[in-house]
């Protein structure tokens, strides 16, 4: 747990209309007050991230929805109450406390309530809400460390609060609940399975969305490397392929696969548990990247429960750039 006195210096930054790095437990967050849009907008020149791209506004409890949105509707309220604080993101019609440049000029807002002792007590030393992007360059790896974010931002970022290692790992999942139906705009850390087991409703995917949400550009997460997906049974031939080609290629070695010789340059196994592979998915990333790949080959786990998250995020890992 970060110091209290840690907490008080980040929220007056926050105050400040400073940056903050803040640890969740998805990832790392780069933050700043939600209702001061010359902080926001610093977000996106740090970042170097399209002004149309909207933040998700984090706040310190279920009950300031209503604070921050224009309605809240049965759907959401239920979601809220089920899975918050934690790993969803909820897409609703903006209200006129969010500024339009944390929405990417859009009408809807994103929200959601931080499951991490440290980002609850600087939103509760902070008392309002924080917009807070992944705390790295746009379209990179998501950093799951204090020290990530420092070896990215370096002082671009005012103060970084060090809450340890993220939890989770993957980004949090988005519900658009604006309309009659419910949707899943980005998976991530609540599945597809435990959100359908409380609508008592099948939930869809879509590819692509009217509704723009943090995590749609079809390259993101990527490390330096350029990242291709195979089927698991293909991995040792194209490393092997991959290699006599002159790469230096790193492979993510699925579970199934544990004690295959592989030709590479680098090979990282790849837990069996969903939950300890989305932990470490982006640590692998950063290691195979510090390792000197230029080429990383990895295969898709099964898309259900947090592989379903895995897979969109190594598919936009491996998208064109």
């Amino acid at each position: 747990m970060a110091r209290t006195s840690d907490i008080e210096k980040a929220a007056e930054v926050l105050r400040a209309g400073g940056l903050v790095a803040l640890p969740t437990e998805t990832v790392y967050g780069l933050g700043a007050d939600a209702e001061n849009p010359a902080a926001v907008s610093r977000i996106f020149q740090v970042k170097g991230r399209p002004p149309t791209h909207p933040l998700i506004v984090h706040i310190g409890g279920a009950d300031q929805l209503a604070d921050w949105v224009a309605e809240v509707p049965a759907t959401a309220r239920l979601l809220a109450e089920h899975f918050w604080p934690g790993p969803l993101t909820l897409v609703l019609r903006r209200g006129p406390r969010v500024p339009l440049e944390a929405t990417g000029g859009l009408e809807t807002v994103a929200v959601r309530v931080p499951d991490h002792p440290a980002a609850l007590a600087l939103l509760e030393a902070f008392g309002g809400g924080v917009t807070a992007p992944s705390a790295n360059r746009f379209g990179s790896v998501s950093p799951t460390t204090a020290d990530h974010v420092r070896a990215e931002l370096g002082e671009a970022v005012d103060f970084v609060l060090d809450g340890g290692p993220c939890g989770v790992g993957v980004e949090s999942t988005i519900v658009d609940v604006t309309g009659e139906t419910p949707a899943i705009l980005r998976p991530g850390g609540v599945t597809r399975e435990d959100l359908e087991a409380v609508l008592d409703r099948p939930l869809d995917v879509p590819a692509t969305s009217h509704v723009r949400v943090p995590g749609q550009h079809p390259s993101h997460y990527a490390p330096s490397a350029r990242v291709v997906l195979v089927e698991p049974e293909q991995i040792a031939a194209e490393a092997q392929l991959a290699q006599e080609q002159g790469h230096q290629v790193g492979v993510l070695l699925p579970s199934t696969l544990a004690g295959t010789p592989v030709k590479a340059h680098a090979v990282v196994p790849v837990p069996a548990s969903m939950a300890g592979y989305a932990r470490e998915l982006y640590g692998f990333l950063r290691e195979l990247d510090q390792r000197g790949c230029d080429l990383i080959i990895a295969s898709l786990p099964p898309e259900e429960g947090l592989g379903l998250a895995i897979a969109n995020r190594l598919r936009r890992a491996a998208g064109p750039r």
